[in-house]
């Protein structure tokens, strides 16, 4: 009777005595209310997606419409004049339209290069070193990145026309220089990529401060470096009211104030709104095309040149 007990009582084979004995979990794990819980964030982020993707897409579709295809066919219905779009385009006052675009990228280029200097400086200088006031300054520096564009737009005028710099190629990309939240990114990512441990061994061998910046510190910040060029790129390609203040010849027009008086015009004349359409279209190319030229440098470890404990 007592070696039956024992036999009842004695686990299973190739198990752990106190373990529940039952069927293996289903695949994938948990259970059905966390798996639901899982696919909020997806559910988020493909909504999101498709709210920034839309209206893309929809210049894409009108862009190859006629203007008569553009009012009376299907919204993403393709059309077929996307040809005589371009042919229109570039006839409108002798190709303007490629002015506007020229103009737009030598104020981008130009005032993103400039920021992303000023802001490397500035952010390594506040991350490395160490001197009174460098708290309250880089609290000043968060305040700018709270304060809207806008605000600052007509005290620039005003300060810019004291000194006949007014409808100028400089008076567009000149107040974008120094931009607040790249500095503000160039210091938070110089504090985590550039080692003090480096920088002092470079002071060791005998380096100065501006080569060890340079030669050292420099290629640490580039994908950092990388990401604050593409937001001032960005920023100041899209800028508007800027250039809408400083600017009164349209031979000077970035893309964006240019495509803005067509719209205009195209209230008395509809057979614009095809070029409006067109010109935002290719507009957008050269920021798809910059992103993914650049994008290969975020791929670089955070850490590399780190030095080892």
């Amino acid at each position: 009777m007592s070696t039956l007990a024992l036999r009842k009582s004695a686990p299973a084979a190739g198990t752990t005595p106190g373990t529940a004995q039952g069927p293996p979990p289903a695949f994938g794990g948990g259970t059905p209310m966390r798996r639901r819980i899982g696919l909020v964030p997806t559910v988020t982020l493909l909504a999101g997606a498709i709210y920034c993707l839309l209206p893309v897409a929809w210049v894409v579709i009108a862009s190859t419409k006629s203007g008569k295809e553009l009012f009376s066919t299907f919204t993403f219905w393709p059309g077929t004049g996307f040809a005589d779009n371009l042919k229109d385009l570039n006839a409108y006052r002798d190709g303007i339209y490629w002015t506007w675009m020229g103009n737009s990228a030598l104020y981008a280029v130009l005032g993103a290069l400039l920021s992303t200097a000023v802001s490397a400086v500035s952010g390594y200088a506040l991350a490395i070193y160490r001197f009174k006031g460098r708290e309250a300054l880089f609290s000043i520096l968060l305040a700018g990145v709270l304060m809207p564009p806008v605000i600052l737009a007509v005290p620039q005028y005003l300060l810019l026309a004291k000194v006949n710099m007014t409808d100028s190629y400089v008076s567009v990309f000149l107040p974008q220089v120094l931009s607040p939240y790249g500095v503000y990114l160039a210091r938070i990512y110089a504090s985590a990529a550039v080692p003090p441990d480096v920088v002092e061994a470079g002071r060791m061998d005998g380096a100065g401060e501006w080569r060890i910046f340079t030669r050292i510190a420099l290629p640490m910040m580039l994908p950092g470096l990388v990401t604050v060029f593409l937001f001032q790129f960005v920023a100041v390609w899209n800028n508007f009211l800027l250039p809408y203040i400083m600017l009164s010849d349209d031979e000077k027009f970035p893309i964006t104030l240019g495509l803005q008086t067509l719209l205009e015009q195209g209230a008395n004349t509809p057979a614009l709104y095809t070029l409006v359409i067109t010109g935002a279209f290719l507009a957008v190319i050269p920021l798809i095309a910059l992103f993914l030229v650049i994008q290969r440098f975020w791929s670089l470890d955070l850490l590399s040149g780190a030095v080892k404990s």
